[in-house]
């Protein structure tokens, strides 16, 4: 009797133990270390982890495509007690599968934000929990929102302006991201259901700049010339099209009136640029993602998994900016989202809370 007393005292104060001592994540990010939107979502999670009580450390692969396995395999040569509990990856550059083999093999529990390894390709790797049992599940923010909002916007803008060519049709440039990325794929999805809807707008070429300012200023330059017709500009990220918009200026073009411009990502500048009018359209808030995936593995780690909710969640996250939104974004957080308050998103934290709610909108209200 006085054993099994003692074990079970030994066991609860085990978990008690487990349960006060802090998490650890490790977030391998896909972006440069001063690249705003990356280091933007890095800067949410680090709101969200101090608020949960979670560590969190940061790797930046600074967009070099080998690094993110670099770092798995880093990750994964250090004494087990310093693994982390948890890693986040992205599947940027389709590196996700490598880096779950080598993480799970290690005993580290992954999480996939922002892109996962898309279905068709996962003859090696199985789907959450099955030959990669450490691989707990994924949230993405529904990607082919960003393109549909901007590129509609878009459209409505230069409608408005009697942009037409001699056609009678609205003219569109793309500015895409790459070609392997799954959300980079979906925003161009996104954007072209907008264009087959609206019935008077056509796509003249689709380019990819690579999420790249510099990329993209040199394309625009021959597109321009290739396509005088064109008026307007959809571009996957900001920086694309701040890359377009420059440009266009060096035509001696101004932004907002002879040609319209969308971009995606929440920066200063480009909320700056939709106030001035150079940006005709913005759509952003889904660097929020990897900040929910730091609520969703504490609430895990404390007991309460997400399956109930499925193991890959796809969830609207993005939402279209317009001057006063905008003006609201930046006023109310500009890098720092302690403000949030991310514990009341938390399912362990608040029982009655039944449905997780990832829709960045909510934060501008």
């Amino acid at each position: 009797m006085l054993g099994g007393m003692r074990a079970f005292l030994l066991v609860v104060g085990l978990a008690a133990c487990a349960a006060a001592w802090p998490q650890s994540v490790v977030f391998i990010n896909p972006g440069k270390s001063d690249e705003v939107y990356w280091v933007t979502a890095a800067h949410a999670m680090e709101s969200a982890a101090r608020d949960l009580g979670m560590k969190l450390e940061v790797l930046y692969a600074e967009r070099d495509h080998t690094r993110p396995i670099e770092f798995a395999r880093e990750l994964a040569s250090r004494p087990a007690a310093r693994r982390p509990d948890f890693a986040i990856v992205s599947n940027d550059y389709a590196t996700g599968a490598e880096m779950l083999k080598v993480l799970d093999a290690a005993g580290i529990k992954t999480f996939f934000a922002y892109s996962t390894i898309p279905v068709g390709e996962r003859a090696a790797t199985g789907g959450p929990r099955e030959k990669h049992k450490g691989w707990l599940g994924s949230l993405e923010p529904h990607a082919e929102d960003a393109g549909y909002l901007t590129a509609r916007a878009l459209i409505a803008t230069a409608r408005k302006a009697g942009a037409r060519a001699g056609d009678g049709r609205l003219h569109m440039i793309a500015i895409a991201g790459d070609r392997t990325t799954p959300s980079s794929i979906r925003r161009n999805e996104g954007m072209q259901r907008a264009v087959a809807e609206a019935g008077d707008a056509v796509v003249d070429q689709v380019v990819y700049a690579g999420w790249a300012r510099d990329k993209a200023a040199e394309q625009a330059e021959w597109l321009f010339a290739r396509y005088p017709q064109a008026t307007m500009v959809w571009a996957g990220n900001d920086l694309m099209a701040f890359g377009a918009i420059e440009a266009y200026g060096k035509r001696g073009g101004v932004a907002g009136k002879g040609a319209f411009f969308s971009g995606v990502n929440t920066s200063k500048e480009a909320m700056d640029a939709l106030r001035d009018g150079k940006l005709a359209a913005l759509a952003g808030g889904h660097f929020i993602c990897g900040a929910w995936a730091v609520v969703m593995l504490y609430d895990y780690s404390h007991g309460r998994d997400f399956r109930d909710e499925g193991l890959e969640l796809d969830r609207t996250m993005f939402a279209s900016f317009d001057a006063a939104s905008a003006a609201v974004f930046l006023e109310r957080y500009g890098e720092n989202f302690d403000r949030v308050g991310f514990r009341r998103f938390s399912k362990v934290l608040n029982p009655k809370l039944k449905r997780y709610d990832f829709d960045f909108g909510q934060l501008l209200r």
